[in-house]
């Protein structure tokens, strides 16, 4: 009985001090983070006893209980700040909402004004949507058209007035042969002609027919019967030539002018490449370059670029433009392994006079002729020996120029007109200014002195051109050793 007096006693006493704890209010406070929440949570601390104020406890702002337990409460640091930003979004809702408004009240206040109609404003822009739309279809149908219309090379680089390569083909065909020639060593050798009469003149190149013993003709059509040729003339300086058949009736070639061709503008090449299983092949380019300088074999020339395909076997071909009109004479390519479609043709302006010549003289008029050869001195030997740079005199021909004004076998030719020169194509570039029957003053080395001597060119006639360096002499036997 006495005990349970006591635990009743105890009991009170506990639910006392419990209810007097629950009375305390809070001063002190300490932190620590509450992993199941984004903030802290705080426990507070009693530190001394106050005056219970009611039975309800009045929490502070943005605080509540926190998970049941006495005297620790869960705080929400970001709660302000959300009420903030929802006033906040709804204010900005609100006032584009009203901006919208009075755009649209303005537009049909417009429309109403000046039209009396205030759906006209939809009507319009459904009109010109519709519009729009059309447009678009039709610009996308002209671009599928013109992609389906894309020009060819050919017919960007062609006149509008221009003819089609069949046309062409059809029209200048006829005018270009075959030529095969037999040397007296009985070698071989084919290449192409242009006809450039009815009455049988055939244009081609002078390397196809140099030393030929026999020069047949071949027409494409007809190219199991040969027809026999005579040489008329040939110019070697421009690689020209002109030969004869005893037939009437041909097909001439219309020419037209080198001098207005336009880099860019269609160029077509017909010619018999490789051998004649290969005759009247059909190329086309365009004008890559005008007035291309090269040299060939110690001979300058000033040729047309064309990509238009040019092989062994098109040498005397026709190079023709986008009117069928012949307007240069293939006569070369580059023959390279990193190189391509770098074909050339003699201009048909600077080839007419050549053939005019040949036609009535078989050789070009005035062409001026020293008649020497010999060796060029390079500036190795030249140090070497202790000789001035030229070019020593191997051969003078009899009764030449060079013969009448005293010049020897063993001098070298160290200058022309005044100008040094260090080479036999030096000197022939300033001697081919002059003409034949011109005087001119030449500059020699002999016998370890420079002298000066006068002399009046003669004529190149035929084949003759100044003979150019022989490498088979060697520079030992020039000098004695």
């Amino acid at each position: 009985m006495i005990d349970n007096e006591k635990n009743i006693q105890n009991t009170e006493e506990n639910n006392t001090d419990s209810s007097q704890l629950q009375d305390q209010s809070f001063s002190g406070r300490r932190y620590q983070e509450d992993p199941n929440s984004n903030g802290y949570s705080s426990a507070y601390v009693v530190n001394e006893q106050q005056p219970n104020q009611g039975s309800q406890r009045a929490y502070p702002n943005n605080y509540s209980p926190y998970d049941g337990n006495v005297n620790r409460m869960s705080y929400d640091p970001n709660a302000d700040k959300k009420r903030k930003k929802r006033k906040t979004a709804l204010t900005a809702v609100i006032s584009v909402l009203c901006a919208a408004a009075i755009v649209a009240t303005g537009v049909l206040g417009y429309n109403l004004i000046t039209t009396g109609n205030v759906g006209t404003f939809s009507t319009n822009s459904q009109n010109q949507n519709a519009g729009k739309k059309d447009q678009n279809a039709t610009e996308a149908e002209e671009v599928k058209n013109k992609d389906r219309d894309l020009p060819t090379i050919y017919q960007l680089s062609a006149p509008e007035d221009a003819l089609t390569i069949p046309q062409i083909v059809e029209k200048v065909s006829g005018s270009v042969v075959g030529i095969t020639c037999l040397t007296s060593s009985g070698s071989g050798v084919m290449g192409t002609g242009v006809v450039m009469s009815e009455d049988g003149y055939i244009i081609t190149n002078a390397h196809v027919v140099s030393g030929a013993a026999d020069i047949t003709v071949v027409f494409t059509d007809d190219p199991e019967n040969g027809i026999k040729a005579e040489l008329v003339g040939i110019d070697v300086q421009t690689d020209l030539a002109v030969v004869k058949i005893d037939k009437t009736g041909l097909t001439a070639a219309e020419f037209g002018k080198s001098s207005e061709l336009q880099v860019g503008e269609a160029a077509i090449a017909i010619g018999n490449p490789i051998s004649m299983n290969l005759a009247g092949s059909v190329t086309s380019g365009i004008i890559s370059a005008l007035n291309r300088e090269l040299t060939i074999e110690d001979k300058k020339f000033n040729l047309i670029q064309t990509d238009a395909a040019i092989n062994n076997g098109n040498s005397g071909g026709a190079l023709i433009n986008a009117y069928g009109q012949v307007i240069g004479i293939t006569s070369a390519k580059v023959n390279s392994a990193v190189a391509s479609n770098l074909g050339f043709a003699i201009p048909i302006d600077d080839a007419m006079p050549i053939i005019n010549d040949l036609l009535k003289y078989g050789y070009v008029k005035g062409r001026p002729l020293l008649g020497i050869s010999g060796n060029n001195i390079s500036s190795f030997y030249s140090e070497y020996y202790g000789i001035p740079q030229g070019f020593r005199v191997e051969q003078v021909e009899s009764g030449s120029a060079a013969e009448a004004a005293g010049i020897k076998v063993g001098d070298i030719i160290v200058g022309i007109e005044g100008t040094l020169i260090t080479s036999i194509d030096e000197f022939n570039d300033i001697k081919n200014e002059h003409s034949a029957g011109d005087t001119v003053t030449i500059s020699l080395y002999r016998n370890g002195q420079r002298t000066d001597v006068k002399a009046t060119l003669g004529e190149a006639t035929q084949e003759q051109t100044e003979p150019q360096t022989q490498p088979t002499t060697s520079i030992f036997d020039m000098f004695g050793f």
